[in-house]
């Protein structure tokens, strides 16, 4: 029995406002910094802007400790793969920012060895714009998000996008071992 089932009222109101809170307040990023765009990732996690003050601060190394995947640059055909592994292995809720025009369109690099669109690959909810886009536009894409977060749903997938958080397992899966 989840959130979903319980009815509506003032109490269940308020603890899902509080869950939404603890989650807006303690998103922790998985980097995926594949380019230029990896710089000003890392620039916007520096003391200069303080990823900090949104509870932020930790990016993981380890995807099953995140819950936002920041691409950050061009994507090939070869890295398309792991991208996919490691979202898959990153814990529910999840989210994704796709950071710079390489990740949400492919850029300059109109070719066959460039995915055009890391939307191809992984559910976007934030799409960051520029190239590269500085830390200012990378902390509108994550206020943007926390927005979302706030507002969203809790434990369903959101259906017009396909993007957002949602507990699925197609398959049991072992203690200690990837999806």
């Amino acid at each position: 029995m989840g959130l979903e089932d319980l009815n509506y009222n003032f109490l269940t109101s308020k603890i899902e406002d509080l869950v939404k809170w603890a989650r807006r307040n303690s998103v922790w990023p998985a980097t995926f910094g594949l380019a230029c765009c990896a710089i000003e990732m890392m620039a916007t996690g520096a003391a200069h802007f303080d990823l900090g003050r949104f509870g932020m601060e930790v990016f993981r190394a380890s995807p099953r400790q995140a819950d936002l995947m920041i691409v950050a640059g061009r994507v090939s055909q070869k890295m398309a793969p792991v991208l996919r592994n490691v979202y898959d292995q990153m814990v529910e809720p999840k989210w994704v920012i796709s950071m710079g025009v390489c990740a949400s369109s492919g850029g300059m690099f109109n070719n066959y060895a460039i995915v055009q669109g890391v939307d191809q690959i992984v559910p976007v909810d934030v799409y960051s714009p520029g190239c590269p886009p500085g830390p200012e536009t990378l902390m509108h894409s994550i206020l943007t998000l926390h927005e979302m977060i706030r507002t969203g749903e809790i434990t369903r997938r959101r259906a017009d996008t396909g993007a957002g958080a949602e507990l699925r397992l197609d398959r049991p899966v072992a203690v200690g071992t990837p999806k």
